[in-house]
């Protein structure tokens, strides 16, 4: 019995490394043309096998998921109201996988400046 215990505790920790191994890597920077209104970012998203399909914007104390649009390698988001932070992004890849960052930066965003989420 004390061997079967091992061998699934060795399998768990195989399967734990192996996943740690095949993060996704997100990094945004904060393109011109952003303002209070309007958020433009450049997307680096690294998954291997995988390549980003759909980006959303939650913004803070919103349950909505707003949908980026796409424009050459930009991602874009512009709203009405002015734009209230820390966003939140959700990440959908071609592939079927879906990631979810949660205060990633916030609303005194600097332009040019590239944020990472916390993983």
């Amino acid at each position: 019995m004390a061997s079967s215990s091992r061998m699934l505790t060795v399998v768990v920790l195989a399967a734990l490394v192996a996943g740690a191994m095949c993060a996704v890597r997100v990094k945004l920077t904060v393109e011109k043309g952003s303002d209070k209104k309007k958020l433009a970012l450049k997307i680096d998203y690294t998954r291997p096998g995988a390549s980003l399909s759909e980006v959303e914007l939650r913004q803070h104390g919103s349950e909505e998921w707003q949908p980026l649009t796409k424009k050459g390698d930009v991602w874009e988001v512009s709203c009405s109201k002015p734009l209230v932070g820390p966003f939140n992004f959700r990440f959908l890849s071609k592939n079927g996988m879906k990631n979810v960052f949660d205060e990633v930066f916030s609303t005194d965003f600097k332009i040019g400046k590239t944020y990472q989420p916390e993983y």
